[in-house]
């Protein structure tokens, strides 16, 4: 049990099976092509030699009573009969209408030429060359393998989704668990965090210092709620996208280096979409992140809110290294990453969040190496 549990040898064993089911399937096709060749090529000679035994004997009826019966063997073979001098003399099972146009003739006898031996007759001190092509059920062997193995691929490729969609499955449940469990784990030392803000505030520490302890752990406390909502479908309510944005624009102002310039622009105070303002918040600082990291600590960094007939869009700018044309849509890719550091599940978590939950869309608006980059979130707006 312990090796079919081996993943590993388990997709080999299933690998080199079905390659010895196509080479089998491949060389017993062979065999029956040949085969049916072989029985051709006896129909059409002793179908000469009746002709020959015929024409030797003009004046029997059996002879050619022969001739007909024989024929009726071969009725699925193209035939064309040539003179000594190269002249068409006869031709059966052909188009009857093509066969009118003396290049359709030329065509097939060049085809017969190329795939068959001319079977020779000699009567009468006279020559006669009969050429033949393979009949429609050879032509359909000769392409039955290909058929079988696309049919086979086609099976194999499905097998291989369904497997892939279920490892996807198992790993996105491995991943929700694992975030739920870290907000879990998170939320103990939360608590206690909270009753020792309160001492220092009955000691009457200086409130400067409790305030910025207590951000942080407000701070703790939503990516402790952003973790516990990866795997459930989050609830949506209005709210204006400006406040949220430049709250989570504030956030890393204030923690990032001085020679970083940081500008928020929006056209109006208020614009409402529906959002979950916990993973929204999240997009918006892994976006912001992102363009620090892209400009190494120095550069600057621009959030603009502008409004559109029936959607909000909110542009993240910097003056970063920028992305190649070729990855604007691979770095949105579970993995994808382009640091020495990260997992690749920044950029990918914000494309589930708005794309998913919120309905909307994000994708690279323009990028130009050395010079910068700008992503576009579009989200619904809501109209009052």
């Amino acid at each position: 049990m312990a090796f079919f549990k081996n993943t590993y040898w388990v997709k080999r064993i299933a690998i080199s099976i079905s390659l010895l089911l196509v080479l089998f399937i491949l060389w017993n096709t062979y065999v029956f092509f040949q085969k049916f060749k072989k029985d051709e090529r006896s129909k059409m000679e002793i179908y000469a030699t009746a002709i020959k035994e015929a024409t030797a004997n003009s004046d029997s009826n059996g002879s050619f009573n022969l001739v007909t019966k024989v024929y009726q063997t071969i009725e699925n073979i193209p035939t064309i009969s040539v003179h000594e001098n190269g002249d068409i003399k006869e031709f059966n099972n052909l188009d009857s209408i093509k066969s009118k146009d003396p290049k359709y003739l030329q065509q097939q006898l060049n085809i017969m030429k190329n795939q068959n031996e001319p079977i020779v007759i000699e009567y009468l001190g006279v020559k006669e060359y009969i050429y033949y092509r393979n009949s429609d059920l050879l032509y359909r062997l000769k392409y039955y393998p290909l058929a079988l193995v696309l049919i086979l691929g086609l099976f194999l490729t499905i097998i291989y989704m369904v497997y892939k969609s279920n490892k996807v499955a198992e790993q996105n449940k491995l991943w929700t668990g694992m975030a739920k469990e870290t907000a879990h784990q998170i939320g103990t030392p939360l608590s206690s965090l909270l009753g020792w803000i309160a001492i220092l505030r009955a000691e009457n520490v200086s409130s400067d210092y409790v305030d910025e302890i207590e951000k942080d752990v407000r701070r703790l406390n939503t990516i402790a709620n952003r973790f516990s909502k990866i795997g459930s479908l989050p609830e949506l309510k209005q709210h204006n996208i400006v406040t949220i944005t430049k709250t989570a624009f504030d956030y890393l102002e204030n923690r990032s280096s001085k020679q970083i310039s940081f500008s928020f622009i929006t056209e109006k105070d208020e614009f409402f979409c529906n959002l979950n303002t916990e993973l929204y918040g999240w997009v918006i600082e892994n976006l912001i992140k992102n363009a620090i990291d892209a400009m190494q600590g120095k550069g600057k960094v621009a959030v603009t809110i502008t409004e559109a007939s029936k959607s909000i869009k909110v542009l993240v700018s910097d003056t970063g290294k920028g992305i190649p044309k070729s990855q604007f849509t691979q770095i949105f890719n579970p993995g994808f990453t382009t640091k020495k550091r990260g997992w690749g599940l920044g950029l990918s978590l914000s494309k589930r969040i708005i794309e998913d939950y919120h309905n909307g869309k994000i994708h690279v608006l323009k990028s130009e190496l050395g010079k910068g980059t700008t992503f576009e979130i579009i989200l619904n707006k809501v109209s009052f």
